[in-house]
């Protein structure tokens, strides 16, 4: 049975320009920036298709990104402007969806997220103040969650996962081989993903280079 604040979430999703992002995936033999932005695209689609997602929040400057979405459903865009970092970038999207309503920031890397692990997750971050979800190595974070009327806190980045408990935040009991897991940083990382099955749009940037 779900509590008053499993459903109606607000998903933030900061969105690097795809000419910058996913440096660290120049040697897998594709187009760099084709597949940051595709990675991008499958992680938003697998968010905004949770059924306990309500609206998703993108910020970005990415041109692609912003043409992409334009006629998506339940998906708002915010520029990311003159801000930089993360956190920051993040902040922008929560102060868009207001205090009232349950956030959660998702990183953006997540090519073969399934939208019913995203829902598993926020189901268990309606008992808790905040929440979080860290990546499969356990150092970073994929996930993290504030119930209607908490204070944002963020602190993304290298070894966030501990900051993030020392924030409050309440580590969900999601199992490593969730696909909520699954960030992309690296050419193994990739691998993992493409294990796990990763969504249309990354499929068809890695079958393209493939071929």
């Amino acid at each position: 049975m779900n509590t008053p604040d499993a459903a109606g979430w607000t998903i933030i999703i900061p969105v690097k320009p795809a000419a910058v992002g996913k440096s660290r995936l120049s040697d897998v033999g594709t187009d760099r920036e084709a597949l940051a932005r595709a990675i991008a695209l499958d992680t938003i689609a697998a968010a905004a298709a949770a059924a306990l997602v309500a609206r998703v929040i993108v910020v970005t400057d990415d041109a692609g990104v912003r043409a992409e979405l334009r006629r998506a459903r339940n998906i708002d865009v915010i520029p990311e402007g003159d801000t930089r970092g993360l956190d920051a970038a993040i902040a922008l999207g929560a102060a868009a969806a207001g205090q009232d309503t349950p956030r959660a920031a998702l990183l953006g890397d997540l090519p073969a997220l399934r939208a019913a692990d995203l829902d598993l997750a926020l189901e268990l971050a309606a008992s808790v103040e905040r929440g979080l979800v860290p990546d499969a190595e356990a150092s970073g974070s994929t996930l993290v969650t504030a119930r209607a009327g908490a204070v944002w806190v963020s602190a993304f980045g290298e070894d966030s996962a501990g900051r993030h408990r020392l924030l409050g935040c309440t580590v969900l009991a999601v199992e490593r081989d969730s696909t909520l897991r699954r960030d992309v940083d690296t050419a193994a990382q990739l691998s993992e993903a493409v294990a796990l099955g990763v969504g249309p749009r990354t499929s068809a940037v890695l079958a393209a280079a493939a071929a």
